[in-house]
């Protein structure tokens, strides 16, 4: 084919009379083919993206049943591997789980001391969907089974963050060259229904070797578990882990009657406030606790301006979490044993018996509560004098006069009549082996006086 140099004459001059009025230079007829090459090119693109993420799952599938088929036809022997299902990557529609534990741990802790949850209670552990928080109770992950490991302290990623496996794996604590394994007894549990309990752990070394000083527990899938599926592991607040030496001086919670008065929080042992504590009679938390409810100014006295009204609280608020033994004593008005006022083993106030009756405190009328807050103040200063209830009878005191007080009235308490069956029809009194209110049952009564 030949070109006619005539013809090509005749178009360059219609080339030069195109529009340059553009500002990039080109002629407005390219410009506009360029504009829409643009566009085609962004609708196109933008239809691709959906095809591929609507094709996402399904490829997903088809590549993972194509490399297990494959990695099936060879034994384990010659490829040097344990053989293993792939690793399942989340997509988007997956939900992301996590370990979490439930409640915190008892501190401080100790070498050769039971690791515990606080109030001894038991330390669970909940698989959770990471969105709802809500635990997850079905599915083969409701059932996995994992690993308590030993974290560094300041591994301080919050719970709410997410962190990789790595990350995870490369703050786990391992025991000092020729040292017994750092956590000892049952590091392995299996959750049931997505909730699981530690068994027996015990610390075999302090912390006050690594660099943060401080330990953290971590739970992680175990290791078969783990290459299936990314469930995040979970971890506890740092916390330091003591010589069993220093347990000799550690607080109790919570503490119990018998206790040494040191056992309290803010009161050292061998220090100013239990040296005279101790010079004023008071050994135990009992006797602690007594004088709270009997003169608490006076106990405040006695510790002194070394001691802050926030200390003050505290070691107060400490001393009440005791558990009360049930016993009750009595302090008889009357050598007759008419009228008598009841209180528990710490000598607070819980009622009145007149004519072998109970009344609690809370059901004395106005004028009765005059009374009882008389009786109540002898009852203190006349303390040996009381004798313990025992529940089915009550031991009979020498005759003696109370100061003050007419010890052979009747019925010294204005506006009540001594017969039962006025007491009864006020709902007062009953009798003892059938009214919730009786003497028999007043060890239900355990709250403390301010």
């Amino acid at each position: 084919m030949t070109l006619n140099p005539n013809a090509l004459r005749e178009k360059r001059p219609l080339e030069k009379q195109a529009s340059f009025s553009n500002r990039d230079g080109l002629p407005e007829e390219k410009r506009q083919k360029s504009l829409a090459g643009v566009i085609f090119e962004a609708v196109k693109m933008d239809s691709m993206q959906k095809l591929c993420t609507s094709l996402e799952p399904f490829l997903r599938k088809v590549v993972g049943e194509e490399v297990e088929r494959a990695l099936s036809k060879f034994p384990s022997s010659k490829l040097g591997l344990k053989a293993s299902p792939p690793k399942k990557i989340p997509g988007p529609n997956d939900k992301m789980l996590r370990l979490q534990f439930r409640n915190k741990l008892a501190l401080p802790l100790f070498t050769g001391s039971k690791v515990e949850g606080e109030q001894g209670s038991s330390i669970h552990v909940v698989l959770q969907d990471a969105a709802t928080g809500q635990v997850v109770t079905t599915g083969p992950e409701a059932s996995a089974k994992l690993d308590i490991v030993v974290l560094e302290g300041d591994f301080s990623v919050d719970d709410e963050d997410d962190w990789t496996q790595d990350e995870f794996e490369n703050h786990v604590v391992k025991e000092r060259e020729g040292k017994r394994p750092l956590l000892t007894g049952e590091a392995h549990l299996t959750l049931k229904e997505g909730v699981g309990a530690l068994g027996e752990l015990t610390f075999t070394d302090n912390s006050s070797w690594i660099r943060s000083r401080k330990f953290r527990l971590g739970v992680r899938m175990s290791g078969a578990s783990s290459e299936v599926l990314r469930i995040r592991e979970a971890k506890t607040e740092s916390f330091t882990v003591k010589d069993h030496r220093g347990e000799l001086y550690k607080k109790h919670y919570p503490p119990a009657l018998t206790d040494e008065v040191w056992r309290l929080d803010k009161i050292g042992k061998d220090g100013a406030f239990h040296k005279r504590l101790n010079q004023n009679g008071i050994q135990s938390v009992e006797d602690f606790l007594r004088m709270v409810v009997m003169d608490p100014q006076k106990l405040r006295n006695v510790l002194g301006n070394g001691m802050s009204n926030k200390m003050w609280e505290g070691t107060v608020e400490h001393a009440k979490t005791c558990v009360l033994s049930g016993k009750l004593h009595v302090y008889y008005a009357d050598e007759r044993h008419n009228i008598g006022v009841i209180f528990n083993n710490i000598f607070q106030l819980m009622g009145l018996i007149a004519d072998g009756q109970y009344v609690s405190a809370d059901s004395l009328s106005d004028s009765e509560k005059v009374y009882v807050d008389k009786l109540v103040k002898v009852a203190y200063e006349n303390w040996e004098r009381v004798v313990e209830y025992d529940g089915e009878a009550l031991a009979v005191p020498k005759p003696h006069m109370l100061r003050g007080l007419d010890a052979h009235t009747e019925d010294p308490v204005p506006g009540r009549q001594s017969s039962r069956q006025q007491q009864q029809q006020q709902g007062l009194l009953g009798n003892q082996q059938q009214r919730p209110g009786s003497a028999g049952n007043l060890g239900r009564y355990s709250s403390y006086m301010p």
